[in-house]
């Protein structure tokens, strides 16, 4: 076996002297303040028991897709499923992808051309950033949630008539747990006849009457030219989905590289999104006990004195900022070994100085849960 190249290697070793380095570690049983299981769906028996009955009823019990969906791989359950996404999301229609990551990359690949501008929140996704890199266009990022300055940006462009603009944001933020002033970004996407991209992740489930996300909830869905809901979070499974409208599918078929090239997800797969959008139509209250933790969690964090420590939130994710590496890593084993799986957040997945604990909160998670690991983490930090 040959040595790492020695520039690899330096790079290893920075890692680790800067308290920074990753491994992979098995799921814990410790108390889950961690996973993007929000509605905790992953587990969920009936799903489970669901989606086999789906895959009964379509004759689709076989272990893969055998191809791509260009080839062999487009089974009957994508059908059903996308028209069931549309529907469910408002929307013309939607195309499956087989991750988060892979809609963005063959998104933001694909669609911005040469001679398109695109203006993107600071804090996006590394896989938008991916995707953004891939890109012919020329990319502005803007402060963090600064309506203002994108406005600014979007206004000292000189586009030619061919020129398409293209803002981005999320939803809802996966480390800070913030939420898009999207009614402002909206308004400002129709003043500049741009065309707004909002990555739904950590909205999925949570947001809106049914979980429909944060841009219905908000009824600007007609505003929006491209979502993306991801299944991995609160719906507790796998994939992803571009919504928009039928020439943007169209056109994903035909030259989105991460979707063409690429075997498809398998018919289990597929089967659990349908039967998870399916108890999301009839309305869950796992919904509703996992907004009643949120409000209890946050009136706990206000309880111990914590208020100036946690970033402001409504979401699932709440995030506390310990500076420095070694410090969160020494606070997160500390609640370990008390039995709670917390993540710490590190540099430089964050800035410097912005290093966190990052709480993932559940339908599942008890309210005596919720307030030991805060008397525990108060005790910590004082």
């Amino acid at each position: 076996m040959q040595d790492l190249p020695l520039k690899l290697a330096k790079s290893l070793e920075n890692r680790k002297q800067e308290q920074a380095f990753r491994s992979l570690k098995r799921s814990s049983s410790l108390i889950d303040f961690s996973s993007n299981d929000y509605l905790g769906l992953a587990s969920s028996e009936d799903i489970y028991n669901k989606a086999h009955e789906i895959l009964k009823e379509n004759e689709l019990l076989i272990n893969g897709a055998t191809g791509s969906r260009l080839l062999s791989g487009n089974h009957i359950l994508y059908d059903l499923t996308e028209n069931y996404l549309a529907e469910f999301h408002q929307t013309e229609a939607a195309l499956i992808f087989n991750s988060g990551y892979d809609a963005n990359i063959g998104f933001f690949s694909s669609v911005p051309r040469r001679g398109d501008f695109i203006f993107y929140d600071e804090l996006v996704h590394a896989s938008i950033r991916d995707g953004i890199g891939m890109s012919h266009a020329k990319a502005y990022k803007f402060d963090h949630n600064n309506s203002a300055e994108l406005q600014n940006k979007l206004a000292k462009i000189e586009k030619t008539d061919d020129s398409e603009l293209y803002i981005v944001t999320e939803s809802v933020f996966s480390m800070d747990g913030d939420m898009a002033p999207l009614e402002h970004f909206a308004k400002i996407s129709e003043e500049f006849g741009a065309f707004l991209i909002v990555d739904e992740a950590h909205a999925t489930g949570i947001f809106g009457e049914k979980g429909e996300g944060l841009v219905q909830e908000l009824k600007i869905q007609d505003k929006v030219f491209a979502r993306l809901n991801t299944f991995g979070k609160a719906p507790g499974c796998h994939g992803a989905a571009i919504l928009g409208s039928q020439d943007l599918k169209a056109y994903l078929v035909n030259f989105s590289r991460s979707f063409i090239y690429t075997t498809a997800l398998p018919p289990h797969s597929v089967a659990t999104i349908l039967a998870v959008y399916q108890e999301f139509e009839k309305g869950i209250s796992l919904i509703q006990q996992l907004k009643n933790n949120i409000q209890f969690f946050r009136s706990q964090v206000s309880q111990n004195k914590l208020l100036a420590n946690f970033l402001e939130s409504k979401s699932a994710i709440q995030s506390c900022i310990i500076p420095g590496n070694e410090q969160v890593k020494y606070v997160a084993e500390s609640l370990k070994k008390e039995g709670f799986e917390v993540k710490p957040i590190l540099s430089p997945t964050v800035p410097k100085g912005q290093e966190r604990l990052r709480f993932c909160l559940h339908a599942f998670n008890s309210e005596e849960e919720i307030s030991r690991v805060l008397k525990i983490l108060t005790k910590l930090l004082a």
